[in-house]
């Protein structure tokens, strides 16, 4: 499964769609209209969440957590932003492995969804060098 937020976060997502060619994935994101642009059908859409709004964050994790038991993904992707973060929680509660790719616009320290998914995730990865450390936070390059 590989989940991102509309905008920067899906267009981050999009450029390791290579990587998936031959893998069963399914695209989740916030704008439907996001996957129709590049040519992505059967897209699963979460409700948009921000940390301004808690009412927002309870409908993502309640969709959240319907998507994880019907597709049952063994591996979770996102570039984030925070449904990228409910989604891969829940995926990681019921055994997923988890992947999280920092925002490249995040160049001084971790996103704040970032931060969270370092607890979550089974590999995290930023795509800035010096962001990088020894225990968690990985650097293997960038998307952009």
């Amino acid at each position: 499964m590989a989940v991102a937020s509309g905008g920067g976060h899906w267009d981050e997502l999009m450029l390791l769609r290579p990587a998936f060619a031959h893998c069963d994935i399914t695209y989740v994101t916030t704008f439907k209209g996001m996957a129709e642009r590049d040519g992505i059908e059967g897209v699963m859409v979460l409700p948009d969440a921000n940390r301004d709004s808690a009412r927002d964050a309870w409908g993502c994790l309640v969709a959240s957590i319907k998507l994880v038991r019907k597709f049952k993904p063994e591996v979770l992707i996102t570039t984030g932003a925070l449904p990228g973060l409910i989604c891969m929680i829940v995926a990681r509660l019921f055994g997923a492995r988890t992947i999280w790719i920092d925002s490249i616009a995040n160049y001084e320290v971790p996103s704040l969804s970032g931060r969270v998914a370092m607890l979550f995730s089974s590999l995290w990865l930023t795509q800035w060098p010096h962001l990088a450390n020894a225990r968690r936070r990985k650097f293997y390059g960038a998307l952009l």
